[in-house]
């Protein structure tokens, strides 16, 4: 099925999901969740035949599909994918109907149309698919863009206590980032010969002086999406505000479009760039892992302590990219897959309690593992796996990231390893005061906090868990089919991993 139109079946068929779920009657609202879970289903089956489909050792973009768009500008729909986005592909499969799932009865208390949520799931999907599928600069951006706008709803029209500000938050600090990138997207056009398509403008030929200001405007559109330091101040707000499942999609996917980005056009297309901003990209990595492992400490609301978190994490990936050896960025990609498993399964769980209890507060629980011990063991798995305890996924991907950078700075790998103390620290104290200890007598008032999981969220928890348990001790199916593409990408800067030198030291090759 090497011929069949994965890509561009997979970004359009969520959006008819998602046209058909939004003119479902108001007073069906089962109906439409129905459907929307079905739909996605459907999705992730194709999915998991593209990637039976993908041949790890051939061609590194496959799949390729282009239709002319607007021809006099050298735009076309055109998609393509290597392993780097076949694996984000796929975690967005796997995470859309689970979110769906927990989300079933998010929308109920917002007091607004309960088919549009799911609608608005939908199109975020189909947006998310296509910025990672697409292959044409120009298409890229226009989904980049785009992706914005569902998510801006989902927050701003469902979310809770300061919904708003933090929607119009997120939406501004996005399309700031975007400004910057049209205006290098434009320039990149005109330098590279009125073409926007990848695999042409990677072989084109930028003046130094160029080449470094094209690089900063795409580069801090993706640092700001990621979040990287000192970009990062929306995601709290936002993760904070948003639904559980929203923010599960906004945290375990959409952020990756940022570190995606970097990979897939920062690094190929402007490669002395990338190597000339590498120390500064390094140091805003280790810099964003302490920063935010701190303030993750302290905080008091689950999910921006959550959100805090996963800014630490992504300060390992850029950590891993900027490294610039094999092990280290396939590390880098590896750390994405498994973040948004692991974050995704964290927020969700944390959205469940939070359901039940009415509060986000730490200070509200206490002692909540007595009344809900499932759903409380399930949130210390979720946390373990957060701190990368070895034996889940994360692990894997945390250990090659600061091994692939010690072989190359030694400084950057030792200064992040204290955050993997700092993980262990707002982890496990986020765990006791909410689960462990005495018991809020306040707990036995709320209703809620006399329902353990039920089938529905145990089938949602239960895919990931089993993921990131599986990951953990077999990692190869999905490191087989990035390390290929990580490897191109080392080539297309002139990169090399670092051999053994006469006397035990290590040099790099290709400098």
């Amino acid at each position: 099925m090497s011929n069949f139109p994965f890509l561009s079946v997979l970004t359009v068929a969520p959006l008819v999901g998602a046209l058909a779920v939004a003119f479902l009657p108001r007073h069906r609202p089962e109906l439409a969740k129905q459907v929307a879970f079905v739909w996605s289903l459907l999705v992730l089956v194709l999915s998991v035949v593209m990637w039976v489909s993908f041949n790890a050792g051939g061609d590194r973009f496959q799949f390729r599909e282009s239709y002319s768009w607007i021809p006099n500008w050298g735009v076309s729909f055109t998609f393509a994918a290597d392993g780097i986005a076949l694996v984000m592909l796929m975690l967005i499969a796997v995470l859309v109907p689970l979110v769906i799932l927990a989300s079933w009865h998010d929308a109920e208390s917002s007091k607004r149309s309960i088919p549009v949520y799911f609608a608005l799931l939908l199109i975020l999907e189909s947006t998310m698919i296509g910025v990672f599928a697409a292959a044409d600069v120009f298409l890229f951006y226009v989904f980049f863009e785009v992706m914005l706008v569902p998510m801006y709803f989902l927050i701003g029209s469902y979310g809770s206590h300061q919904r708003q500000y933090a929607a119009v938050k997120f939406f501004l600090y996005s399309l700031v980032g975007g400004l910057f990138m049209l205006a290098a997207v434009i320039g990149l056009w005109v330098v590279g010969g009125k073409t926007f398509d990848w695999q042409a403008l990677s072989q084109v030929d930028i003046s130094t002086g160029t080449e470094r200001w094209l690089f900063l405007g795409f580069f801090l559109a993706f640092a700001i999406k990621a979040p990287f330091f000192p970009f990062h101040t929306w995601l709290p707000d936002a993760g904070g505000a948003a639904p559980a499942g929203a923010a599960a999609l906004l945290v375990g996917v959409l952020d990756k479009v940022g570190t995606f980005g970097i990979l897939r056009y920062c690094l190929p297309l402007f490669p002395e760039a990338s190597k000339w901003f590498a120390p500064w990209a390094l140091a805003l990595g280790v810099i964003g892992i302490i920063y935010a492992a701190l303030l993750a400490v302290g905080q008091n609301d689950l999910k921006r302590l959550v959100s805090y978190t996963s800014i630490a994490h992504f300060g390992f990936i850029g950590v891993g990219i900027f490294a610039f050896t094999t092990q280290a960025g396939t590390g880098a990609v590896l750390y994405m897959l498994n973040h948004g498993l692991a974050t995704g399964l964290l927020f969700l769980v944390v959205g469940m309690l939070i359901s039940r209890r009415g509060s986000a507060l730490i200070s509200d629980f206490g002692g909540a593992g007595k009344l809900v011990p499932v759903l409380a063991g399930v949130l210390f798995f979720a946390g373990l796996a957060s701190l990368a305890l070895p034996g889940t996924a994360p692990f894997i991907s945390e250990f090659l990231v600061l091994i692939g950078t010690f072989t190359v700075n030694k400084p950057v790998a030792v200064i992040a390893t204290v955050g993997i103390i700092l993980a262990a620290a707002y982890v496990l104290w986020m765990v006791q005061r909410t689960t462990q200890g005495t018991l809020n007598p306040a707990l036995t008032e709320v209703d809620g906090m006399r329902r353990d999981l039920n089938l529905r969220e145990k089938v949602v928890v239960a895919p990931l868990v089993a993921l990131i348990l599986l990951l953990g001790f077999y990692p190869k199916p999905v490191t087989d089919v990035i390390n290929p593409a990580v490897q191109a990408t080392m080539d297309d800067i002139g990169r090399t991993d670092p051999a053994p030198s006469v006397g035990g030291t290590v040099q790099e090759a290709g400098r």
